[in-house]
């Protein structure tokens, strides 16, 4: 059986459960926390840096959520995540890098920025992040005007990456409602069954959201 590592609130986590809840394989989730530090051990013994989702298949394990998801792919092809079709398949992977470098990340550098506390706060940081995202929702905006997913070839890979991008980059900096195209879109992926089973299943651990997390969704 496949053995997945990660936590119910991690983005990255999200990201390839929601391909494995797609797929409907089973799998052995082994939580990370301080309730089970075996599993953090188990982790660090096959991927050293000690990030997660890890996937262990057999003898091979794969880090980095879109490798795992294409990895899924090839082990159970339907839904296919990822499309046959070259200029298909380059389009899903051009949303996901788009979902993961100019919204996640410029999301996780605000939540960092309240990590480090108010001794060390930047706001400097702060605000050329949330710039960051207002560019990208703007532009995100203009991209999924058709409705629909992330791409015109179903749920895939790209989807994957905007569920917990989404999610989280709108508590740290609110997308607006002028981006209506934006806003709908978040709202068809927290209503998609696998994206709402990770909603679920994250809810117990809002609190430790260290800005707050807002009483929606």
């Amino acid at each position: 059986m496949l053995i997945y590592y990660g936590h119910p609130f991690s983005s990255y986590t999200w990201k390839a459960l929601i391909a494995l809840y797609e797929k409907e394989l089973p799998f052995d989730y082994r939580v990370i926390g301080p309730d089970t530090p075996q599993h953090g051990d188990e982790l660090r013994a096959r991927w050293p840096v000690g990030k997660f989702p890890l996937l262990v298949d057999g003898d091979t394990a794969l880090f980095e959520a879109s490798i795992i998801i294409e990895h899924l792919d090839a082990l159970a092809p339907e839904p296919r995540l990822i499309p046959a079709d070259r200029d298909a398949a380059l389009r899903v992977r051009l949303l996901d890098r788009v979902f993961d470098n100019h919204v996640m990340t410029p999301m996780q550098e605000v939540v960092a920025d309240a990590l480090r506390g108010p001794e060390h706060h930047l706001q400097i940081i702060v605000d050329k992040a949330k710039e960051s995202l207002e560019t990208v929702y703007r532009w995100l905006d203009t991209e999924l005007a058709g409705g629909g997913w992330a791409t015109p070839y179903g749920f895939t890979l790209a989807d994957c990456a905007a569920a917990p991008s989404l999610f989280y980059a709108d508590w740290v900096h609110e997308i607006a409602p002028a981006y209506a195209n934006l806003r709908a879109y978040r709202a068809r992926l927290l209503a998609h069954p696998s994206v709402r089973r990770c909603v679920e299943d994250a809810r117990p651990y809002r609190p430790f959201f260290p800005l707050g997390a807002p009483d929606r969704d």
